[in-house]
């Protein structure tokens, strides 16, 4: 059980697809990142996001990424999480690193807006696809070299064998 005194919570848009990664033991790191708006506009009165990393834990009797395999770039959830501090020595320095570490994720926008949204890029990426391979020049195909025999051209006493 989590401490609640040191748990937090965001809303954001996600800015990429959740990626997975499969440890050892056959649990699962999930890495994700996340755009969360600042409480507050600037002079021009647009609001800034900032882009925050998250890694979750999936356990080894979870299927698959467990919630994780449910969400994609720019789907709407909601993040508690648990600030961590990771302490380690590289090249002789110290290094601090903070860790956001999921504990939950809530889906904010109904399954049909996010399937709706996952099939659009989809259908964009595909159009991408076709126009790339009609701009790129066609392939040219060299034809195999025939090898064609002529038994007249060739002399009997150059044979090793006699010849009907």
């Amino acid at each position: 059980m989590s401490n609640p005194n040191s748990t937090a919570s965001v809303i954001g848009r996600l800015a990429n697809d959740p990626k997975v990664f499969e440890n050892k033991d056959g649990s699962k790191k999930v890495m994700l990142t996340a755009f969360v708006d600042r409480g507050y506009t600037d002079r021009q009165g647009n609001r800034i996001s900032d882009a925050l990393p998250f890694e979750a834990f999936v356990r080894v009797e979870t299927q698959g990424a467990g919630p994780f395999a449910h969400v994609h770039k720019g789907d709407l959830v909601g993040l508690s999480y648990e600030p961590r501090l990771n302490r380690y020595t590289k090249n002789g320095a110290e290094v601090f690193e903070v860790k956001l570490e999921i504990q939950n994720i809530s889906f904010l926008e109904s399954r049909a807006t996010t399937q709706a949204r996952l099939a659009e890029r989809v259908t964009k990426a595909e159009g991408q696809n076709q126009n790339l391979q009609a701009q790129a020049p066609a392939p040219v195909v060299a034809a195999a070299p025939v090898a064609v025999a002529y038994a007249s051209a060739v002399q009997d006493e150059q044979l090793p064998f006699p010849t009907a």
